[in-house]
């Protein structure tokens, strides 16, 4: 062999060797995320997961499901995804999970996320699951307009424990009522049977039973997580939670 032309195989080796060991992690292909919250919330909570996503150079949208219907839930989260340029992560806390089962059939949703949330078979509801495996929690309590809330006076332990006790004081006064006919709403065709999902089980959930998380993530197979965290662990591990997200968007 010349020396030009050990020279030119030690070159094309050394190349071959270089781009192996880089081994890039791929870029996310989907750069749009909207995010649902569940019931007894607002938007507001899902600051700190969408600042590390801004970050990340993700576009954020944050829907606010009113909470009055299922039908009117889907229909504000579809507003948030038509706002969107491109392809979706759809995301989803507690009651979001059945907001995002339904709205993820929207063709530009592509993959799933269910933060501590819901993720009904076709037929189930919030309120059939919640009473196939009860949490801790008691029951909501009902209003006398159709409405359920989380008494502000064990809103703390009940659904975000491991937050600070002026903040959890500030949600339980701030929360927002979810209508009964919301919770017994049952699915039509859950969107996770046609398209990636993945999901994040909070251990120390008191408002949905984590067996019950792990059963639904486990039927629908499902990416799973799991993290020591109150139900509201998008508020508590935020990092952790944003993490799963930008898994989707891959």
């Amino acid at each position: 062999m010349s020396k030009f032309h050990h020279s030119v195989s030690i070159a094309i080796a050394l190349a071959v060797t270089a781009t192996a060991s880089a081994s890039p992690v791929p870029a996310p292909t989907i750069k749009n995320v909207v995010l649902v919250h569940g019931a007894f919330a607002d938007g507001s909570g899902w600051v700190a997961v969408a600042d590390i996503l801004r970050k990340d150079g993700f576009t954020v949208s944050v829907a606010q499901p009113p909470e009055t219907s299922l039908e009117d839930d889907v229909a504000a989260t579809t507003r948030a995804i038509d706002a969107m340029k491109g392809p979706v992560v759809l995301v989803g806390h507690s009651y979001g999970g059945v907001i995002i089962t339904t709205a993820g059939n929207d063709e530009r949703v592509k993959s799933l996320v269910y933060v501590a949330a819901f993720q009904p078979d076709t037929g189930e509801s919030l309120g059939s699951l919640a009473a196939s495996k009860p949490p801790v929690s008691p029951s909501p309590i009902p209003s006398p307009d159709g409405f359920l809330y989380i008494g502000q006076s064990t809103f703390h332990s009940d659904f975000c424990a491991d937050l600070p006790a002026a903040q959890a004081e500030f949600m339980a006064q701030s929360q927002v009522g979810l209508a009964i006919k919301a919770a017994g709403a049952a699915t039509a065709t859950p969107a996770w049977k046609t398209k990636p999902s993945y999901a994040i089980v909070a251990t120390n959930d008191h408002a949905i039973n984590p067996d019950l998380e792990r059963f639904m993530y486990r039927r629908a197979g499902s990416t799973v997580t799991e993290l020591a965290s109150s139900h509201v662990v998008y508020i508590s591990r935020p990092a952790e939670v944003a993490a799963v997200i930008e898994r989707a968007a891959q």
